[in-house]
């Protein structure tokens, strides 16, 4: 073996932390690169545990991945717990109620030909300054890295995930409804089944493929907003959910097969979980604040992350906090009891309790899925990006508008009268006098521009999303 400092060996890879976990292309998450980020975890952040608990999600790169991290695990004498196949949070909840750390295999929505490691401490996921102790560690590298062949499958990690949720709803909690689940290649496919049928509701399995579909919750592809209203033709069902790829961020849909937005859903989520307290990224609808449900609200930058550490900050007052992101993942902060059912806090997003939540509030408010919305604010949201843009192209892109009022009015929203206020907690986001918003955003996992609007109606929203994206695509062109 020998002593090498992570950053110096990572350096060439462009495997690199980003919002949540350390993420790149499969072709360059070599043994090597996943080994080195395994270990200067396990040295430096994941404390004296004997166990870890390791898991993946069903990208086909996953399993090699997870036995390189696994090589390390026993090379620093401790041993796997090997949960297999399942979703972020279940991974997450396990080693919790174990109380032991876990490493996920994971790239979540990113493009098929990426991958990333997420990693968690006892107390939850790591920190940015955990981050940087790994970055900055000296570890022990062996010569040659054989990966190790993966034990067998410890059953009841997936077992007490589902529980979790069974023992909070209730068994006849959703008795009568017909619930379509798009499965494409969620590793909760099988997982959502067995919960949504222990709660009583009739499944409808729909669109599984063994080819890993990258879904996006935040930038809903054109084909599946055109696919479930095709479902919703052809079946009869209360509502069709679905999840990204680690089942981290839901999806979920109407009756009519139409997608609710994510920042919708935590706002909704957050109402039936009685919080008093919510946390949610810069870019979050600011529906949030102006229904009136909460005590407080509490903008971070965008990131699980930031969103977990403005939770901790908060928790010591005695509140009720919860915490979501723009993609619908949702984050319990505190520990709820709820007609004297318990759930223990989840700090990590998670796409099941959003989707059931939604679920049975339109039980108990006696509507559709969707009418639920209909008593929050008339404030719309829309997202897209710009894929394959670099991300110092975006930083350049976002400096120049910096510079140039003119230029950023003219570029954002030309239509929307005079600049109010700009906020730059993450990118750049720019309220204007029509009460528009538009918020451009390098992505933090992959090279893409993201681009977060928000107005008075769906359409405008959406039309200020697409026509901002065409000048940044001309600028880009022209510079």
């Amino acid at each position: 073996m020998s002593a090498s400092r992570v950053e110096e060996i990572i350096s060439g890879s462009n495997v690199r932390f980003g919002t949540s976990g350390a993420r790149g292309l499969v072709a360059d998450m070599t043994d090597e690169v996943c080994y080195v980020y395994a270990a200067a975890f396990i040295q430096n952040v994941a404390g004296n545990a004997g166990q870890i608990v390791l898991g993946h999600d069903l990208r086909p790169s996953s399993p090699s991945i997870a036995a390189a991290c696994a090589a390390a695990i026993n090379d620093s004498g401790r041993e796997v717990v090997y949960a297999g196949a399942l979703p972020t949070p279940a991974l997450a909840f396990y080693a919790a109620q174990l109380k032991i750390p876990a490493l996920v295999v994971t790239g979540s929505h990113i493009p098929f030909d990426r991958n990333g490691i997420k990693f968690y401490r006892v107390e939850g996921e790591i920190s940015k300054a955990d981050e940087v102790a790994m970055l900055n560690a000296v570890v022990d590298v062996p010569r040659e890295i054989t990966p190790t062949v993966l034990p067998e499958v410890d059953e009841r990690a997936g077992q007490a995930y589902i529980q979790r949720y069974l023992d909070f709803f209730g068994n006849a909690a959703l008795e009568g409804l017909r619930v379509a689940v798009y499965e494409h290649s969620s590793v909760a496919r099988d997982v959502l089944r067995s919960i949504l049928e222990g709660l009583g509701a009739k499944v409808i399995s729909l669109g599984r493929t063994d080819i890993f579909v990258p879904i996006d919750t935040e930038a809903v592809r054109p084909e599946d907003v055109v696919q479930a209203r095709k479902w919703a033709e052809e079946n009869i069902f209360d509502a069709i959910i679905s999840t990204d790829g680690d089942a981290d961020r839901p999806l979920i849909g109407d009756e009519r097969g139409r997608w609710l937005r994510g920042d919708m859903v935590g706002i909704l989520c957050a109402q039936y979980m009685g919080a008093d307290v919510v946390v949610t990224p810069v870019s979050s609808n600011t529906a949030v604040e102006k229904c009136g449900s909460f005590k407080n609200v509490v903008r971070t930058r965008i990131g699980s992350p930031y969103v977990i550490a403005g939770m901790e900050s908060l928790l010591s007052k005695g509140t009720n906090v919860v915490g979501y992101e723009a993609n619908g993942g949702f984050l319990l902060g505190s520990d709820v009891l709820r007609h004297a059912r318990f759930m223990a806090a989840l700090p990590t997003r998670d796409a099941i309790l959003p989707i059931l939540a939604l679920l049975c509030l339109s039980r108990e408010r006696d509507c559709k899925l969707s009418q639920l919305a209909e008593d929050l604010p008339a404030r719309f949201t829309a997202s897209d990006r710009l894929q394959n843009f670099a991300t110092m192209e975006s930083q350049k892109l976002l400096a120049r508008l910096l510079d140039n009022a003119s230029l950023l009015s003219a570029t954002l929203a030309p239509q929307s009268g005079s600049i109010i206020s700009i906020d730059q907690t993450d990118g750049l986001r720019v309220t204007f006098k029509s009460d528009d918003i538009v918020h451009l955003r390098p992505s933090g996992n992959a090279p893409e521009l993201r681009c977060y609007t928000e107005s008075v109606t769906p359409e405008r929203a959406q039309m200020l999303c697409e026509t901002c994206l065409q000048r940044v695509r001309i600028q880009a062109q022209t510079a």
